[in-house]
């Protein structure tokens, strides 16, 4: 029914994990490095107050996400834990009622986003060219979102299905694809933002017409069927993503308190200085989000199959691999940080806001990957509860108490402090659920 096989995942975890998060990992990645691009030839062929405009508008992308992850990652949760019970039926009923339940929110959303943007901008006081880029970028992206989320929902059933290579390869044309109009839309035509965001919906729609005629014509298990909507099923599917949809849920209101407390404090320099610094973080955040997109199917699936211990295993050696990703992207950003700084933009006050707090913001690296992998164990094997506390105290109700009260006590130092120290108090939280986890499998 699967390539995924109890016994080969147990004979060499660190191979299972890493054929699912490698090709996880790079697609994710790919998809990361448009935002860098996108920012690159805003900063350079736009205006840097460009980079700061979209930014501003970040929480509606994370509020897509946010929806788009819950229903998938918890229908993909329930799909593969009937494919570890050999419930064909059952797999494709879930998929369909997944995908048609993706596709109908995350257009009604974005047809009430359209309606708020410029509220949007009145609550954060953006004004002159700022507001005029925003308005001209996210009346544009509100068309790309919602296929953007289907997208991912697709390729997160792709992955489940033992086929995470011919995800890698879609991304990889679609990402390339995104930049090459990039160029072409700004140095070529001078569309401006307009440009950027038509370059990101050519390429998304590109990307989901590949990706359907797979699931029509090629898939081996989930197949788009005739279902009739199981209420059930649907509150399951909500439960299983609920910590996926607190965690994007409270990047969106975590990256709205920055742009108010940065904009308000430090200005629009600021905003665009912490965008750029941003853009490391968002990279190696895939990374994680991609470990993490790798071992869920494979902790599912032998969870399913009764093998609890062997789940924590995978957990466990996950962990290592984000720890070693992390020491890693410390030592590249702590000796690159002069030349990132002066990539994006050419104003020296702003190259030194990102010099010195890329510096400080880089060890959120190493503290961030233990709260991250175990929202995603807890997630992958049912326990939604566990998983939905993790994930709001580090991206909500932690988050936002340092995103108001260290700037205050640090300045500009303490935007770049809010991320390390939240993860920090996160991790006994974290490790308080583990030892219980832990106590259970040996009893």
């Amino acid at each position: 029914m699967n390539s995924m096989n109890v016994d080969s995942i147990r004979a060499n975890r660190t191979r299972a994990i890493l054929a699912f998060s490698v090709p996880a990992i790079i697609s994710m990645v790919l998809t990361s490095l448009i935002n860098v691009a996108d920012g690159f030839f805003m900063g350079n062929f736009i205006h840097k107050d460009a980079i700061a405009a979209v930014n501003l508008g970040l929480p509606i992308i994370y509020l897509f996400l946010a929806t788009g992850l819950m229903v998938s990652v918890g229908g993909s949760v329930l799909a593969g834990m009937s494919m570890g019970r050999q419930d064909e039926k059952s797999c494709r009923s879930i998929f369909s009622q997944t995908m048609a339940t993706c596709a109908a929110t995350s257009v009604l959303l974005s047809v009430a986003m359209f309606f708020l943007l410029r509220t949007i901008l009145a609550a954060l006081g953006a004004e002159g060219k700022v507001a005029q880029y925003f308005l001209q970028y996210y009346t544009v992206l509100l068309f790309e979102l919602p296929v953007m989320t289907v997208n991912a929902s697709l390729g997160m059933f792709v992955r489940a299905e033992g086929r995470p290579q011919f995800y890698l390869g879609v991304t990889a044309f679609t990402c390339v694809l995104n930049i090459l109009l990039d160029w072409l839309f700004t140095a070529g035509f001078g569309f401006g933002v307009r440009g950027i965001a038509a370059a990101s919906l050519v390429s998304a729609v590109i990307g989901f017409a590949v990706l359907l005629f797979y699931f029509l014509k090629g898939a081996r298990v989930f197949r788009f069927v005739k279902f009739s909507f199981d209420r059930e099923v649907f509150k399951s599917t909500m439960l299983n993503g609920l910590s996926e949809f607190i965690g994007e849920l409270s990047m969106c209101i975590s990256m709205a308190a920055y742009n108010f407390v940065i904009m308000r404090r430090f200005g629009v320099d600021g905003v665009t200085a912490f965008t750029v610094v941003g853009y490391t973080s968002y990279v190696f955040s895939m990374v994680v989000c991609g470990f993490g997109q790798g071992m869920a199917p494979l902790a599912s699936f032998v969870y399913g199959a009764k093998e609890k211990l062997l789940a924590r295993k995978l957990f466990s050696r996950t962990n290592l691999l984000v720890f070693i990703a992390g020491a890693a992207t410390v030592a590249l950003v702590g000796f690159g940080s002069s030349f990132y700084s002066r990539i994006f933009v050419d104003d020296a006050a702003v190259q030194q806001m990102i010099k010195s707090g890329i510096l400080i913001f880089m060890w959120n690296y190493i503290l961030c990957g233990l709260n991250a992998i175990a929202s995603f164990y807890f997630t992958s094997i049912g326990k939604a509860k566990e998983s939905a506390v993790i994930s709001s105290a580090r991206g909500l109700v932690i988050l936002l108490a340092a995103i108001f009260a260290l700037p205050a006590i640090f300045g500009m130092n303490g935007i770049w402090l809010t991320s390390p120290v939240t993860e920090i108090l996160t991790l006994a939280i974290t490790l308080f659920y583990l030892k219980k986890d832990r106590m259970k499998i040996d009893g």
